[in-house]
């Protein structure tokens, strides 16, 4: 058929928001994706985008082609997981996206693994926490925390997490260990910055819970970072076990009152999530059927 790579073109001008931007996306010059729009508009004997220096706007005609070309797209993507899906064993490069600390402490550690276990199979892995547009970033298998997902997205459970309450030998030895949760008033004590329990802590030990408010002049965003600060001996640290492990390992924190737990809903659950689809490319089946059957995270 003519015109199909014009329209990708063109799909991705729209998606992207300007011709610049589609440009870093193909790999190609702005000119040439501006000749492939041209030649699009010229086929179909209208104009598909109005331009000003600031935005795009699509014009009638270009909503309606707009939404043809994503549906041909969304059935090209169907033909490439249909090859990778029957294949005989997965192949290619996964892209894959995870939170920072999640992936550097749990994951990272665990993809020599699998990487031996399927030697035709790449990962380019990015950490970031800010979720990614798994379409426009060009990402097959991402990795969230949280149960708030984009709808349209398909998610399977990878695994589930505490909180910990950890603190430095020094702090310990200088401030005391607490002997119970309401003891935890009178220390100082760190905690994450987007945590939704803030400085209201409900504790549980399976057959009481215990609220308290606890005080503290440190709260950080990044639990790999308030690990650190908590190993210095400043203060006393709620934190997600995945980043704690590394650092109870080598004795640097230990973890206090290990009967109690932030009570639910706190729990973390950690997701993957992946683009709808009638076929799953082998690549990204594998990939989570590997890490699914790892089990769920426990600190030792």
């Amino acid at each position: 058929m003519k015109m199909l790579n014009e329209m990708a073109v063109f799909s991705q001008v729209v998606d992207s928001g300007s011709f610049s931007a589609a440009a870093r996306k193909l790999a190609l010059t702005t000119s040439a994706v501006s000749r492939h729009v041209g030649r699009l508009e010229k086929h179909l004997g209208g104009r598909l985008l109005l331009r000003t220096t600031r935005a795009l706007s699509l014009t009638e005609l270009g909503q309606q082609v707009y939404a043809s070309c994503e549906r041909m797209l969304g059935n090209a993507r169907e033909v490439h997981a249909l090859a990778g899906s029957y294949g005989v064993s997965p192949t290619g490069t996964l892209r894959l996206s995870a939170p920072v600390v999640f992936g550097q402490n749990w994951l990272a550690p665990k993809l020599p693994g699998f990487l031996e276990a399927f030697p035709n199979v790449n990962v380019t892995l990015t950490l970031i926490d800010r979720p990614v547009d798994l379409v426009n970033d060009g990402v097959d298998l991402a990795i969230r925390i949280g149960d708030t997902i984009a709808p349209g997205l398909i998610t399977r459970p990878l695994c589930t997490f505490k909180y910990l309450l950890i603190a430095s030998p020094d702090y310990l030895l200088r401030h005391g260990t607490p002997a119970s949760p309401e003891e935890l008033s009178k220390h100082r004590c760190s905690y994450l910055g987007y945590g939704q329990f803030g400085h209201d802590w409900t504790l549980t030990d399976g057959t009481r819970s215990v609220s308290v408010s606890v005080t503290g002049r440190l709260i950080i965003n990044n639990s790999a970072a308030l690990v650190a600060a908590v190993a210095e001996g400043g203060s006393i640290g709620l934190v997600p076990e995945f980043a704690a492990q590394s650092a109870m390992k080598d004795g640097r924190v230990v973890r206090i009152l290990s009967e109690w737990n932030l009570s639910e809903p706190y729990v973390g659950s950690v997701q993957f999530v992946y683009t709808p689809g009638r076929f799953i490319a082998q690549k990204i089946r594998a990939f989570i059927d590997y890490f699914v059957s790892d089990g769920p995270v426990s600190p030792k």
